[in-house]
Parts: structure tokens; C-alpha cells; sequence
């Protein structure tokens, strides 16, 4: 579940921020959790493939992708997750800063930095307190389109349709920004 904030942000979205203090430790260590992430969320999903093709996939990534948030969300006390312009899942729908995040993605993606390399980090104040936010793009893949593309099978569209009936994570061509692992960090009981 998304959190509700009033954000003070004085930034421009760019591919490299500028961060006053040293919070080189702090995008580290969410670079290394959004890898981590991935990682697990990507071998989910192969073997979910390999069990039972794309409809099992949908199955698994329904239930793998929360857990996992989840689980590094209590492990390392932020708030871990992924979210999307297109959200499957309308829980995963991004908060304004997000928004800004994506589309700077989108944009940067389209002038044609590789989308596998955009990531974005900056330190901003939530309800008078300091976080570090970070976000990683999520690059479509070509194995992503059998989920995410614009041409589903249509045993694989029922399943989204029963799992997510207010999905919008398709259309997708390979090259896309699917979406972005999302991380923030307190800061402020350092």
C-alpha cells in the first residue's frame, strides 16, 4: 500500500543528481537491493515459465513480486517496491514523485540512453522528515512480452483479466520502460 506524503522537492530530474551531503552508502545499498530484486523476481519467473509458460508466470509474479518487496522491506526497514505508468496491479500505481521519476525515463529512453543503465536518486523531505528515494527502470524484455506485450495469448489474457481486472501493463515493445523498482529510505534516524 502506497503512503501518502507531502513532498518538498526542489530538483530537475536528470541522469545524474547531485545530492548535498555523502549519501554515496545509501544509493549503494539500493542499487544493490533493487539487483537483488530483480535477480530474485527474475528467477521466479523463469522457473515459473519452465513449470507451466507464460499463464504460470502471471500466477507467480502475482504472488512472488509482493513477497518479495515485502521481504526487503522488513529486512532493511525502507519501503521496497515497483510501480509503473501502465500498473498491473493499481496498489503498485506511483505517487507523484514516481510519476516524475517514470516519465523522465520515458524521456530519457526515447533520447536514447540505455534503458537498462537509468536509475535516479535524490533526498527529499516527507512529512518533515529526510529520505533517500531511489528508483531503477524496469526495461522490457523480449521474454517480458508474452505477458506485457501487445499481442497475448488468449489463455494468458483471461489469467491477467482474473488476477489484475484493472490491468494496464500491456501494449509494451521490447526497449519499453516497463515500470521501475521503487526504494526510500529513512534518513533521518541516522
Amino acid at each position: 500500500m502506497k503512503r501518502i506524503a507531502t513532498l518538498t522537492l526542489v530538483t530537475v530530474m536528470g541522469a545524474a543528481p547531485v545530492l548535498s551531503g555523502d549519501y554515496s552508502k545509501h544509493v549503494d545499498n539500493s542499487r544493490a537491493t533493487a539487483r537483488e530484486f530483480m535477480q530474485t523476481l527474475k528467477q521466479d519467473l523463469k522457473k515459473g515459465m519452465q513449470e507451466g509458460g507464460p499463464v504460470n508466470a502471471v500466477s507467480v509474479c502475482n504472488l512472488a513480486a509482493p513477497g518479495i518487496a515485502s521481504t526487503y522491506s522488513v529486512r532493511k526497514g525502507w519501503e521496497v517496491g515497483r510501480t509503473s505508468l501502465k500498473p498491473r496491479n493499481p496498489d503498485n500505481a506511483p505517487d507523484a514523485w514516481e510519476r516524475a521519476v517514470l516519465e523522465s525515463f520515458d524521456e530519457r529512453n526515447c533520447a536514447g540512453e540505455d534503458p537498462a543503465k537509468l536509475e535516479y536518486y535524490e533526498v527529499v523531505t516527507a512529512d518533515g522528515k529526510r529520505e533517500l528515494r531511489y528508483m531503477k527502470a524496469i526495461p522490457t524484455l523480449g521474454l517480458c512480452l508474452a505477458c506485457h506485450g501487445e499481442h497475448l495469448d488468449s489463455q494468458v489474457r483471461t489469467r491477467i483479466e482474473t488476477l489484475y481486472p484493472h490491468d494496464r501493463a500491456v501494449g509494451y515493445q521490447a526497449g519499453d520502460i516497463r515500470g521501475a523498482f521503487t526504494i526510500t529510505q529513512p534518513l533521518d534516524h541516522e
